[in-house]
């Protein structure tokens, strides 16, 4: 079940899950019935009328004191609050206040005990300092805080205070008295010097009213005398301001006729800037154009012929550089087919030449054979008896037979002489 309060009260709870009960200001709190308990406590401002009836100061004058305080339950501070609920929870706002009320009316008698009758009729503010200090001291440790105190009122029964008022009153009066008379005749000191102020300032006056009017007579004469001269002088200006005047008019038509030339210039000059501008708009700018035109396209045809003489001696070095490395790989080619032959011929002798001797033989025929097709004419000799002769060849024939061992050379890379251990003769 839910629980509410106001600012000016505060619930405490207790019972099962708490320990210690649970305190709030001013807000809600869920209780669970019949096995937690709630209670209340009042956090109102309590008014006191503190009142010491008949206690006697230090000298012994018996005197009656009444003071205001107000004082409550301080119920944001939680500690002064958890010792208010152990003192006053249960007890009705009367009795807290009873409580607070005797406490600070003990304090109120114990403060006039130490204090003498002026001291606390002529410095109330003091007396009520003393006697919120040393309450508030106390009533904190019953979780009260004192809001604030005032002497209302002091009194006796033995016409003390009365004495003291009268003593006062006769001072009071007898210091009136001398000052009225102090008044009366300060005011008649001051009337006479007011008088012979007020003489002396006449004179004053007089003798400043003459030194005004003989200086006024002296400037006036003397004004006159500057007045005529500067009408004289104004006359004579006026004539020589004439002169000026037709002639800075003069001079101000020669200045509009300059002025009206200068413009003529600054027109003529306008004019031929203008016409300059044309025609470089017209003729100079196209003529930069064509011009910016025709170095853009000679310098890409310089590019272009300077690229395509690159790209040609590019395409020249890497043509030269394969041609190259095919000799180069030519020559090693037939360098090993050499050294190949070479070594067969080192191991077979002979018979490797021989074999390639016979390998050849046909194209040493179409050799042999290419110039007899060419001979004009072959004469057959016969000696008689069916033999046939020797035969006569002709020029060709011998020329073939005489080549016959440098073209098998040629062919097979193999020296007859070489072969058959004897040299070819010419027969």
């Amino acid at each position: 079940m839910f629980y509410t309060c106001g600012p000016n009260e505060a619930m405490v709870v207790s019972g099962f899950g708490r320990s210690p009960p649970l305190m709030i200001a001013g807000g809600r709190v869920f209780v669970l019935p019949c096995i937690q308990q709630i209670q209340r406590i009042t956090l109102n401002t309590l008014t006191l009328n503190v009142k010491s009836d008949k206690v006697y100061t230090r000298h012994g004058v018996p005197i009656s004191v009444t003071g205001i305080a107000q004082v409550k339950i301080q119920g944001q501070n939680k500690e002064m609050l958890a010792t208010a609920c152990q003192m006053f929870m249960g007890k009705s706002e009367g009795e807290i206040a009873n409580i607070a009320l005797e406490t600070l009316e003990g304090h109120q008698r114990a403060i006039i005990a130490h204090l003498t009758v002026e001291e606390i009729y002529q410095d109330r503010k003091k007396f009520s300092e003393q006697v919120f200090k040393v309450a508030s001291s106390d009533l904190v440790n019953m979780g009260i805080g004192v809001v604030s105190y005032t002497l209302k009122d002091v009194h006796d029964d033995q016409d003390y205070l009365h004495s003291l008022g009268k003593a006062r009153t006769a001072q009071v009066q007898k210091d009136a008295r001398i000052g009225e008379a102090q008044y009366k005749r300060d005011a008649v000191i001051r009337e006479a010097h007011a008088m012979q102020e007020k003489v002396s300032a006449q004179y004053k006056n007089e003798i400043e009213m003459a030194k005004a009017q003989r200086d006024y007579e002296l400037k006036k004469a003397a004004y006159d005398v500057e007045v005529n001269t500067k009408k004289a002088e104004s006359e004579m200006a006026y004539q020589l301001q004439v002169a000026k005047t037709k002639q800075r008019i003069e001079e101000e038509k020669m200045q509009v006729q300059v002025v009206e030339r200068s413009q003529q210039i600054l027109l003529q000059e306008q004019e031929i800037t203008r016409r300059e501008m044309e025609l470089e708009a017209t003729v100079k700018k196209p003529a930069d154009a064509e011009r910016y035109r025709l170095e853009k396209l000679a310098e890409a045809n310089r590019l272009q012929l300077i690229m395509e003489a690159e790209a040609e001696a590019e395409s020249i070095r890497m043509m030269g550089e394969a041609e190259a490395f095919a000799v180069e790989a030519k020559g090693r080619a037939e360098a090993e087919q050499m050294a190949k032959k070479a070594e067969a011929f080192s191991q077979y002798k002979e018979g490797a030449m021989v074999d390639m001797l016979l390998e050849k033989l046909p194209l040493m025929a179409e050799e042999i054979a290419r110039p007899l097709a060419a001979a004009h004419k072959i004469t057959m000799i016969s000696s008689g008896g069916g033999e046939v002769g020797a035969a006569k060849l002709t020029g060709e024939v011998l020329d073939i037979m005489t080549r016959l061992p440098a073209t098998v050379e040629k062919l097979t890379g193999v020296n007859i002489s070489q072969v058959t251990g004897r040299p070819i003769r010419n027969r």
